[in-house]
């Protein structure tokens, strides 16, 4: 895997509506394998965090969210890059 893959793999996770099944869809990792990419990339203190946040979370579970939910993302969270 490159950087640029793990670094998007980093991103989707980190990110609220984007749930493990859509990682799993693009990079072919279930959510035990993303935490065990999450546990190794990151610092340990890093990593208790965002397993503290994504536990229980229904929106990163496609099971669990809310068929009102639609996006992967919010409209403003990626901005506009002027080159």
């Amino acid at each position: 895997m490159d950087k640029v893959d793990a670094s998007r793999i980093i991103e989707m996770a980190w990110e609220d509506r984007t749930p493990f099944e859509a990682i799993q869809h693009l990079y072919g990792l279930t959510e035990p394998d993303v935490i065990k990419f999450m546990r190794s990339s990151l610092k340990s203190g890093s990593f208790r965090l965002w397993r503290a946040r994504v536990t229980g979370r229904q929106t990163k579970h496609l099971a669990l969210r809310s068929t009102e939910i639609s996006r992967g993302y919010c409209p403003t969270q990626y901005k506009q890059r002027s080159n």
